[in-house]
């Protein structure tokens, strides 16, 4: 056990907001870990109406015996400034070099790196951050990784299961609109990925291959030479035509078995839902990801 007065190396930091249901288990969590340096835990609590800091203040008797320092704030505003800006609060009350997120709520249609996995050094999260502010809607934590490619960041993969990631229906996540996470995505994917391609083909001929064509910029779109599938339904009819578009023709995109289609390719088919058989599609083609494909969903 630390020293009490130790500083924290690590600061779990997490935003709180009528979490009453879950703040039992997300604690005692704090409590179970296995971390043996100085740690702290920040709370910052956005207006809750319900026991949640009941709750806190119970657990913080528990937690401080343990010696992990606990930190809380927050505010009793009648609504509440919402996500990002409880995460900046409790990072700036925090003293730890690290910082380890841990939300209450979670996100569904962000990134497959999802926010509670998080961990970086304080250093690091003031080079990127601050978190976007701009509350309900807003995908705070997407728009943060992108921040973080784009300054040079990388990611690190730990092989284990060390969360429990809870969906239900009160979480953040509901307030962002699918469709606001999948146009932060589609303009990523123009700025970072497609400047260095003359031309791409789209794996998926489906709705979600044919709604990133839609979605792309004009410039963008004339690059996608063709779709591809393994549908024979869909490779049978031979192409897409775009029939929103103002250009006349309008434009017909083939439609090809993969096989016969020529890389790069943006995937937009999701992983483990075919039994393994996209996989093995992929596989068998040889390519090198990053350079001949990226996955998009």
């Amino acid at each position: 056990m630390p020293a009490r007065g130790d500083p924290a190396r690590v600061s779990i930091i997490l935003p709180v907001h009528n979490a009453e249901p879950w703040l039992d288990e997300c604690l005692r969590s704090v409590l179970q870990q296995d971390f043996e340096g100085p740690m702290e835990l920040s709370v910052f609590n956005d207006a809750s109406k319900d026991k949640s800091m009941t709750i806190v203040e119970k657990w913080k008797e528990k937690l401080e015996g343990s010696g992990i320092l606990v930190v809380i704030g927050g505010h009793d505003s009648p609504s509440p400034r919402g996500v990002g800006y409880s995460k900046n609060r409790a990072v700036a009350q925090s003293s730890g070099s690290y910082l380890c997120f841990l939300d209450s709520v979670f996100t569904s249609n962000g990134p497959t790196v999802i926010m509670p996995t998080w961990f970086c050094s304080r250093a690091w999260f003031s080079h990127v951050g601050p978190f976007d502010e701009g509350g309900r809607g807003v995908p705070e934590d997407l728009l943060f990784f992108y921040s973080h490619l784009r300054k040079g960041g990388g990611v690190v993969r730990v092989d284990q299961s060390l969360l429990l990631y809870r969906y239900h229906p009160h979480a953040a996540t509901h307030a962002v609109l699918e469709t606001t996470m999948w146009m932060h995505r589609v303009r990523f994917l123009e700025e970072r990925v497609l400047p260095h391609w003359a031309a791409f083909t789209i794996w998926n001929a489906g709705r979600q291959g044919r709604w990133l064509y839609r979605s792309l910029t004009d410039g963008a779109r004339r690059k996608v030479v063709a779709f591809c599938d393994v549908d024979e339904k869909k490779i049978r009819k031979g192409f897409y035509c775009y029939e929103d578009s103002q250009e006349k023709p309008k434009p017909r995109v083939p439609i090809l078995h993969f096989r016969a289609a020529r890389p790069p390719f943006v995937i937009c088919v999701k992983l483990d839902l075919t039994g393994g058989a996209f996989e093995d599609n992929l596989r068998s083609l040889g390519l090198q990801e990053g350079r001949d494909f990226v996955h998009f969903s």
